[in-house]
């Protein structure tokens, strides 16, 4: 049976969708208008007025915001409340120039933890849930949404943030937790310590997980499903837009919904700006239509992905996101071809290695190489030499069939790439250095 957290809304009809998003839009760029001199000015040099915004039908006509204005305006510029309503940040863990710093007034915060708890009983919980949140707090939004989220369902909470991976099996066992939040990179990493320890899915009382804040494929939720003995589901979220439950996988899995009550997502053509139709793949953009004190219109998330409005079996009207494909920013480069870290992730898991790889990207004599390491499974390390030169022709192979261009296979000892207990650093580009 299909458990709602906020029935009237999730499952509201296009109609009474549009007309919220409508009406929340116009007051939106009127507040924004009138609070936020950034945008104000964007809007000006477009020769945009709150006036000409009179339903969602006009957001083209709105400029972008990217995280170049981010951090140009940090910190205070994008604001739209006064500090003294404001009663929380969280950052992002940008890792070039200025932190994304983002901004809450205590409704903010309540609508977002109503977003983390639609998530929360998608995956299936209630009440009588354990929900162990994994996620790192502190500035990262991971911990205090899902957090805020469980609380509201009325799980009982368990905040182990990240790390002490065996504390956090010995919690899942003593306290029966039924739900895991965390990266996906960390649910894995927990899976693989529990074979350590001689632990199967039998032996903890685990029947969901919410994961994200990081790219992974359908084989590594397989995988995951696996090891833990669990259905793992998606969630999807910006700390420019307040953090994880901006979209989220139901018992469908077959996309994330979009709280459009919250959120206006458009589909565009990343060169050019323009607005893509329906079922496009492009750039996913948000439009913020009830935050306060960090209203973001327009802002460009550089993740590629397709919407798609096909009654979903949950029962959910609201619209549904593809997992992003990639990134316009985290794309690589190779000799002229488009390479995407989930391309290679999928041969490797195909080819049932684990999920713990690097991909090392040099310019050697002005031609790009691709080196991908991998880890072995302790059974293939024992293998000789001959079969260990095989298995990396294989994967060479796996590789080019995916890519159409010939990587570098370098197969490593388990366990000798450094573990990671947020997001897993996946990808090294040395050109850019």
């Amino acid at each position: 049976m299909e458990r709602y957290y906020q029935p009237e809304i999730e499952c509201a009809s296009r109609e009474e969708i549009k007309a919220l998003q409508d009406e929340r839009l116009v007051r939106q760029v009127r507040h924004v208008w009138e609070n936020v001199p950034y945008y104000r000015k964007k809007m000006e040099e477009k020769g945009v007025t709150p006036d000409d915004i009179r339903s969602s039908d006009d957001l083209h006509k709105l400029p972008f915001l990217s995280k170049a204005d981010l951090r140009e305006a940090y910190p205070y510029g994008l604001m739209g409340m006064p500090l003294k309503d404001c009663v929380r940040i969280q950052s992002t863990s940008g890792t070039t120039g200025k932190r994304v710093v983002a901004f809450y007034t205590q409704h903010d915060i309540d609508l977002w933890e109503d977003c983390c708890a639609r998530a929360i009983m998608a995956a299936g919980g209630t009440n009588e849930d354990v929900c162990q949140v994994s996620y790192g707090y502190g500035l990262f939004t991971g911990g205090p949404g899902l957090n805020g989220g469980s609380h509201k369902v009325g799980c009982l909470t368990i905040p182990t943030s990240s790390g002490n991976t065996e504390r956090q099996i010995m919690f899942i066992q003593d306290l029966s937790a039924t739900i895991l939040c965390c990266t996906p990179s960390y649910a894995a990493y927990i899976g693989e310590t529990m074979k350590e320890m001689g632990l199967g899915p039998d032996d903890i009382p685990l029947k969901a997980g919410i994961f994200g804040a990081e790219a992974w494929s359908q084989e590594m939720r397989r995988e995951i499903e696996n090891t833990l003995g669990i259905k793992a589901y998606d969630i999807y979220g910006l700390t420019e837009l307040s953090g994880p439950g901006v979209s989220f996988e139901c018992s469908a899995q077959s996309g994330m919904h979009v709280n459009e009550d919250h959120f206006i997502a458009e589909i565009i053509d990343p060169e050019t700006g323009e607005v893509l139709p329906e079922g496009s793949q492009g750039e996913l953009v948000f439009t913020s239509i009830t935050k306060e004190a960090f209203p973001l219109i327009r802002y460009r998330t550089r993740d590629i992905c397709t919407l798609t409005r096909e009654p979903c079996p949950c029962g959910r009207t609201h619209v549904k996101m593809t997992k992003p494909q990639g990134r316009t920013d985290d794309m690589l480069i190779i000799r002229g071809v488009n390479v995407f870290p989930s391309q290679i992730e999928t041969v490797l898991l195909n080819h049932g290695y684990p999920a713990n790889y690097q991909i090392i990207v040099d310019r050697v004599k002005n031609t790009d190489t691709l080196d991908v390491q991998v880890e072995m499974t302790p059974e293939m390390f024992t293998d000789n030499l001959g079969d260990i030169a095989q298995r990396q022709k294989e994967l060479v192979e796996g590789l080019r069939s995916m890519l159409g261009l010939t990587a570098k296979v370098t197969l490593v000892a388990p366990k000798s790439i450094v573990r990671s207990e947020g997001k897993a650093v996946r990808v090294i580009d040395k050109r850019k250095i």
